[in-house]
């Protein structure tokens, strides 16, 4: 029996004018995910949680973590928070020879079939095939042409078929995979410059999904098309180190509009983190039914933890007879000792270097918090905060919206529960926008901008 995939059921209300949508956690912090699952367990809902090609990959990624070590991981946090399994779609974010670009072309793709195969086979159904990207033998100094892109991703879903084809061999009940195509894909992690962001052409855009077709075809992978639910454009949401590249649907009016000819395509946000509930309400409305978030969702956590260490700080004392974590300095330091992971993407003085090594919207840090005297700080901090009382005055100092919560009987003075509801307010921004609407409100809701636009007086 064929299970239709979620994301489907997403693309089916899309075209019946129905502004239904998803977020995408793309993280691989345990605290993030947690909360990511205990949020959709209040409303029974799915959650969509993905990994990118650095994360995680055959190699192990700079998590350590094989795909399959990662659904593990994901499953495992699912038994500790209560949340079913059969309501987490895993996604494979960039997959394609991003990790090994500066390889010969040869080389890197046999990498990266390498790497969707391991993705199919454990599990993963929503395949985002990224080949945007030039490879070491590619001429730099021109645009990579569409058709090479395609090509390339024609060639590595040809492998992902092979491997469904495989896994459905042993497990007859699993999902086909939807597939996410694209040849204008952000770059993961946000951009260091906006001002040259330009929303996607209509005729790229449509150029995209036709030569993207015709790779599939020339491949015999016409069974694999009907399974391409999405593609990546740029909508004209990006993030930088400060600066933010608000929404304006207005000037992506013309490419939203172009989505109408395409009756199973919705579009793909990559880099929405940090745009305001309302922009994505309109893009979900708009028919970008897919919201890519990561560092927005550590950024979160961070601020959290920051603001339990300045609690920790006023209550942590040598009269305790306990030792302060020291967070905010662990993570300043192996930042400072080891600075791969951010150097390329903060600029400036020691002193903006130092801000943005804490503060920056791109959220460098993430790649540090799973190192071992990070954890070990961050369960010092923990330890030490339940090992006394938490005033909610200082709740109300430094984290005042879960201090209203706490007081309310809604969230635990627990200081694990307190950050991870940090991240729960950033994730119910994108659920703001996301929202399944039921076919009444949304009724309602499209009467009353008919009467708006139109400005009719009427009495209720």
């Amino acid at each position: 029996m064929n299970v239709i995939h979620p994301m489907k059921e997403i693309i089916k209300k899309q075209k019946m004018g129905i502004p239904a949508g998803i977020y995408s956690a793309c993280s691989a912090n345990d605290l993030v995910l947690e909360a990511v699952m205990e949020r959709a367990k209040e409303d029974n809902d799915v959650v969509l949680i993905e990994a990118t090609a650095n994360q995680v990959n055959q190699y192990g990624g700079y998590t350590g973590m094989l795909p399959a070590d990662f659904k593990n991981f994901v499953y495992k946090l699912a038994d500790k928070v209560g949340f079913p399994k059969n309501k987490i779609i895993l996604g494979g974010d960039h997959l394609g020879p991003l990790t090994w670009k500066n390889e010969p072309s040869q080389s890197a793709m046999e990498k990266a079939k390498e790497l969707i195969r391991q993705f199919v086979l454990a599990g993963f159904t929503k395949i985002h095939i990224d080949t945007s990207m030039h490879l070491g033998d590619d001429n730099s100094n021109e645009k990579l042409d569409t058709k090479v892109i395609a090509e390339r991703g024609a060639i590595l879903a040809e492998v992902a078929e092979e491997a469904y084809k495989e896994l459905k061999g042993s497990n007859p009940e699993t999902t086909h995979p939807v597939y996410v195509v694209g040849s204008e894909v952000p770059i993961p992690g946000g951009i260091q410059d906006e001002e040259g962001l330009q929303v996607t052409r209509v005729a790229d855009f449509e150029e995209t999904v036709q030569v993207f077709k015709d790779a599939f075809i020339k491949h015999g992978l016409e069974n694999a098309w009907d399974n391409v639910i999405a593609v990546v454009v740029q909508p004209g949401v990006e993030f930088g180190d400060e600066g933010i590249h608000e929404y304006n649907r207005e000037a992506s009016k013309d490419l939203c509009n172009a989505l109408t000819k395409y009756p199973n395509l919705v579009f793909e946000g990559h880099s929405t983190d940090y745009q305001t509930k309302y922009a994505f309400r309109e893009m979900v409305q708009d028919g970008i039914a897919i919201l890519k978030v990561g560092p927005a969702l550590t950024f979160a956590l961070r601020e959290a933890l920051f603001s339990l260490s300045y609690i920790e700080n006023e209550l942590i004392t040598k009269n305790t007879g306990r030792t302060p974590s020291g967070f905010i300095k662990v993570l300043e330091n192996v930042m400072v000792k080891n600075p791969d992971y951010w150097k390329k993407h903060y600029h400036g003085d020691e002193h903006k270097l130092r801000l943005a090594r804490k503060y920056s919207l791109s959220d460098r840090c993430r790649y540090y918090l799973p190192l071992p005297e990070v954890q070990k700080a961050i369960n010092q901090l923990f330890e030490n905060l339940r090992s006394v009382k938490i005033p909610l005055t200082l709740i109300s100092q430094y984290m005042p919206i879960q201090y209203t919560k706490v007081r309310e009987g809604k969230l635990s003075n627990d200081p694990a529960s307190l950050a991870k509801d940090r991240v729960v307010n950033c994730i119910d921004e994108y659920l703001y926008g996301c929202k399944q609407y039921n076919i009444k409100n949304w009724l309602i809701e499209r009467i009353d901008a008919y009467v708006e636009r139109n400005s009719f007086n009427y009495t209720a």
